[in-house]
């Protein structure tokens, strides 16, 4: 797809943390927002009573309830460069009503960053059993992410004043939590940041002269990325279906093994459905040929739109997904109740599906 290796990079945390803010301002500094949708965010904000202390939330979060709620409830897709990667960033929700859609990031996600509030009290309950951060961190190292950034976030906030004894404080908690989940604290950097001023997205700025390391921007040029595995046969699972005026059904999703072409004939599963690859998209560009790691839209012909779903797994006709009733899984509990006994009910999440 690209000359530079391809990372997804999901970014999750608990509810208010300022992961949206984080990922807005950094996209501004980068180009990819120009400033005058910005500006139309803030007077959006300001409309709401909430000043315009959304303006940079508001660009990942595109659902009119989520502005609404102020919280980011589906995932969310924009694309970014640094010197050395291309990367698709997904902004996770962060409140535990909307955990399935958190999960379903994660499963497609390379790296992560990780973002806890550096303001007393919000970290504590970020990391706190029942905490999202803390939840999202088990989740996070489970689905197979093996790389992450932490934030300290809000370290701009009237109560922290960019106060390296804070900072000092908060990296001290999350390197409990991290150790206790298997993280190896050697390989996370943990970064003190203001997502509102701008503060070590990308500069490092003068507020945070205490801090020797890397901005956020720096440090994703630490990660590595593993060869895709374009040789094995194609496996694609659908994050999503869409139906778009004009164009038809458009199923999205992430090309895990293999490589995908328009023209190719292709087998829905579990269906069975049987279709033509029409056109194949990503971010906006048509392409011709799709590989393993690449996040893509794409349109099929003689498909009926009942016959593909979230959750479905696309292949070669000649060597399709193979359906299974049952199979070997590693479970994590989360919240565990102490003691299982009988009458215990947990939801279970795996990729797209909960039951």
């Amino acid at each position: 797809m690209a000359d530079k290796p391809h990372l997804n990079l999901i970014v999750a945390g608990h509810v208010d943390q300022g992961k949206s803010t984080i990922i807005g301002h950094l996209l501004v500094d980068l180009k990819v927002i120009d400033e005058r949708t910005i500006d139309k965010f803030a007077e959006e904000s300001e409309k709401t009573g909430k000043g315009d202390t959304f303006k940079y939330a508001w660009v990942m979060d595109n659902l009119k309830d989520e502005r609404e709620r102020g919280v980011t409830i589906d995932l969310a897709f924009k694309k970014f460069e640094t010197p050395k990667f291309d990367f698709t960033l997904i902004d996770a929700p962060g409140h535990r009503d909307f955990i399935k859609n958190m999960i379903t990031g994660a499963s497609e996600a390379d790296a992560a960053v990780l973002c806890v509030s550096g303001k007393p009290g919000e970290t504590e309950i970020a990391i706190a059993p029942g905490g999202q951060s803390r939840e999202h961190c088990f989740l996070l190292k489970t689905l197979g992410v093996k790389q992450m950034i932490v934030a300290v976030n809000k370290m701009d906030a009237t109560e922290v004043g960019y106060k390296k004894e804070r900072y000092e404080e908060v990296k001290a908690e999350v390197e409990k939590l991290l150790k206790g989940v298997g993280w190896d604290l050697s390989k996370v950097p943990i970064i003190p940041v203001s997502g509102w001023k701008g503060d070590n997205l990308i500069h490092k700025g003068d507020n945070l002269d205490w801090y020797d390391g890397k901005t956020i921007y720096q440090a994703f040029d630490d990660f590595e990325v593993e060869a895709p595995p374009v040789d094995k046969p194609l496996r694609l699972p659908l994050q999503d279906v869409y139906s778009i005026t004009g164009v038809g059904t458009v199923p999205v999703g992430r090309v895990e093994t293999g490589t995908f072409k328009v023209g190719d004939k292709v087998i829905i599963m579990p269906s069975s459905a049987i279709a033509e690859v029409k056109s194949i998209e990503s971010h906006h560009v048509e392409m011709q040929k799709a590989s393993a790691g690449d996040n893509i839209g794409f349109n099929l012909r003689g498909v009926d739109k009942k016959d593909i779903r979230r959750g479905d797994v696309i292949g070669p006709v000649d060597d399709p997904p193979k359906v299974v009733k049952e199979f070997t899984a590693q479970i994590i509990v989360v919240h565990h109740p102490t003691a299982i006994a009988p009458g215990y009910t947990p939801v279970i999440h795996a990729h797209t599906s909960q039951a």
